[in-house]
C-alpha cells in the first residue's frame, strides 16, 4: 500500500479526507486559508490520486477505519482534528467510531453513515456489474464536468476539469469496488456506535442543502446541534465556499483546543 500525503502549514494537526471522484486537491482552497495557523494533512484515499491500493484491498468499514488509524500511526499523529467528506466520511467516521480517543474535533461535510440511506442514481449504476464499467468507460470530460457542477452549482469549471484529469483507471476501478462493497445496510449498528463514541467530541456539520446525492435531513443526524447549512450550495461546500469552510474548521479547532 502506497499512500500519497500532502502537508502544509504549522499548528494543530488537521487531517482532511476527500471523497469520490476527488483527490486531496479538493481541500486545496481550504488548506490555503488554514495553513497559516494549522498543520493540514491531506492524503489521497486508497486507489485515488497518487495513492496505490492492492487489488484485494478490503473496502469494509473496519478496514477503512483501520486505514485511517494506520495512516496516523505512520505520520506519528496520536490525536487530530478530523475533517471528512463523501466517501472520506466512511473512512473517517468508521475510524472515529472505534477511536474517539484519537479525535480532538470532528467536522463532517456532506456524507452518509446511516443504513436507511438509498443510493443516488450514479451510485446505483456503479454498483451494477457491467453497467458500472460501461458508465466509467463513457464518462468523458463534458459529462464528468456537468455532473460535478450539477452536484455543486457554484463549483468552478476549472476545478471540475482538473478533477477529471485525476480520475484515471485506478480511481475508476476503486470507486466501483468501494460502491459495490458499501450496501447502506453495512452501516447498521455503526451509526449508533458513532454517535455514542463521539458524544463528547467537539463536532460540527457543514452541509450544502442543494446536494442532489444525500438528503439534507442527514445533516441533523450526527449528534450535534452545531449544524451550519448552506442553502445555495451543494455537495462540495469546500469548493463552493472555501472561506466559510476554513473559518468554521478553524473555529472548531480553536474551541476544542488541545483537549
Amino acid at each position: 500500500m502506497q499512500t500519497h500525503v500532502v502537508e502544509a502549514g504549522r499548528g494543530p494537526d488537521v487531517v482532511l479526507l476527500h471523497g469520490n471522484p476527488d483527490t486531496h486537491a479538493v481541500w486545496g482552497p481550504v488548506v490555503e486559508r488554514l495553513a497559516a495557523g494549522h498543520r493540514c494533512i491531506t492524503p489521497d484515499l486508497p486507489g485515488f490520486g497518487k495513492s496505490k491500493a492492492p487489488d484485494d484491498f478490503d473496502c469494509s468499514l473496519p478496514s477503512q477505519g483501520a486505514w485511517v488509524a494506520g495512516l496516523l500511526d505512520e505520520l506519528g499523529l496520536q490525536r487530530v482534528h478530523l475533517v471528512v467528506h463523501d466517501i472520506g466520511g466512511a473512512y473517517g467516521l468508521a475510524f472515529a467510531s472505534e477511536n474517539p480517543h484519537r479525535l480532538r474535533s470532528l467536522t463532517i461535510f456532506n456524507t452518509n453513515f446511516f443504513p436507511d440511506y438509498r443510493w443516488h442514481f450514479w451510485a446505483r449504476v456503479w454498483r451494477t456489474r457491467v453497467l458500472g464499467e460501461l458508465a466509467m468507460a463513457i464518462a468523458n470530460r463534458p459529462l464528468f464536468v456537468r455532473e460535478l457542477k450539477r452536484g455543486s452549482p457554484n463549483m468552478t469549471t476549472e476545478y471540475a476539469r482538473a478533477a477529471y484529469g485525476e480520475f484515471g483507471r485506478d480511481a475508476k476501478r476503486m470507486a466501483l469496488r468501494w460502491y459495490r462493497a458499501m450496501d447502506p445496510e453495512v452501516h447498521a449498528g455503526w451509526d449508533e456506535k458513532l454517535l455514542a463514541a463521539t458524544a463528547q467530541t467537539p463536532k460540527q456539520v457543514l452541509w450544502g442543502d442543494r446536494d442532489p446525492f444525500i438528503p439534507s435531513t442527514t445533516a441533523d443526524r450526527y449528534g450535534t446541534d452545531s449544524v451550519q447549512r448552506f442553502a445555495d450550495l451543494g455537495h462540495w461546500v469546500m469548493i463552493e465556499d472555501p472561506d466559510a469552510s476554513a473559518s468554521s474548521i478553524a473555529a472548531l479547532v480553536a474551541r476544542a483546543g488541545s483537549r
